[in-house]
This record gives C-alpha cells, structure tokens and sequence, in this order.
C-alpha cells in the first residue's frame, strides 16, 4: 500500500512540474507577445489560472501525505502517548469532515457547472471544479489510511505530531536523520568508510 501511495504522490510531483512550467511557458510568452510584439495568447490567462487551482490541490495532497504542512505542536508534543493519538484521531476526523465538505461542493459545482463553456477556451467549467473532487478523494483515501495507521498502532510516538513547528526545523529535523542514517551504515561491520 506503501508503494501505490508513494507512486501516486510521485506522479503528482511531476504533474505539479508540468503545470508549473507549462504556466510560467503561457504567462511569460504572452507577456513577451504582448509587450513585445501587439500581440499575445488568448487563451493564456484561462489556462494559467486552471493550472495553478489544479497545482495547488495537487501539491496539498503531496504535502499531507509528506506531513509538511506547518502547524504547532507546542501542546500535543508534551502529552503522553495516549494523548498524542487522541488528538491526531480528533484532528483527523474534523480533517475527514472538512475533506468531505469540500467533496461535496467540488462536485456539486462540477455538476452545475458542466455544460457552462469557459468564455476563450470553451472547455467545460466543470474542469475548474474538479480539482476539488481530487483533492478530496485523495485526501480522504489517505487520511483514512493515517487514521487506521494510529488505530492499529503502526505509527511511532513521533509520527503522533504530524505537523511541521517551521520550515528550518523541518529541514534540520530531515538532516539530523539522514546523517543519523550515514553513522549507523558506517558502523556497521565490514562497511568501509
């Protein structure tokens, strides 16, 4: 299960490139055409907004799967264990909750919306929405998976606080681990230094 969560969010990574260089690619040439040349893409400015709803729903999901949204885990680190997974069960279920809120209106939206033509493009406005039906869906499918993961127990006392305090911290907590990882295969008998 592991593997198909971690291949699905490396296909998201590389769809968010894409959309990334494909809107910088829309945005710049038409501000070249523009200022350059009297002229530009039409349909630039449509697209590049859908890009970047369907970047940012896409790299959320990426990012709770990765737990790197920004919280603060000043109250829930000092509990005890059972603290911990009491408040990760409720934040996940108040999360479950919120995911299905947007589930509902992305599809609703989508539903309503989809035989509106977007006005240069003529695509369906349904597309626009459905970036919501997405993200929920995935969303959903692995704070599900975190929850059964905390219920079971299969999570350690410090995969409990599943927020990042800052950026840097998370950084050094990400460097500390990988040199933790160095040390220990170079002590391992018969590695060579």
């Amino acid at each position: 299960m592991t593997r198909i969560v971690d291949a699905y969010c490396r296909l998201l990574d590389a769809l968010v490139a894409l959309m990334l260089a494909l809107m910088v690619l829309l945005v710049f040439g038409n501000v070249v055409l523009r200022y350059g040349f009297n002229s530009g893409i039409t349909i630039s400015e449509e697209v590049s907004r859908w890009l970047f709803v369907w970047l940012t729903f896409l790299g959320a999901i990426v990012a709770l799967k990765e737990h790197s949204h920004l919280g603060s885990d000043m109250l829930v680190s000092r509990l005890p264990l059972a603290g911990k997974k009491a408040c990760l069960i409720i934040g996940q279920l108040l999360m479950l909750y919120i995911t299905w809120l947007i589930f509902k209106g992305s599809l609703e939206q989508a539903m309503i919306n989809y035989d509106v033509e977007a006005p240069v493009s003529g695509a369906s406005v349904a597309i626009f929405y459905s970036a919501g039906v997405v993200f929920a869906v995935s969303t959903g499918l692995l704070l599900l998976r975190e929850m059964w993961r905390a219920l079971t127990g299969q999570l350690t006392e410090a995969d409990l606080v599943m927020v990042k305090e800052s950026e840097e911290a998370a950084e050094l907590e990400a460097l500390q681990a990988e040199l933790a990882r160095e040390n220990a295969a170079a002590l391992k008998p018969g590695s060579k230094p």
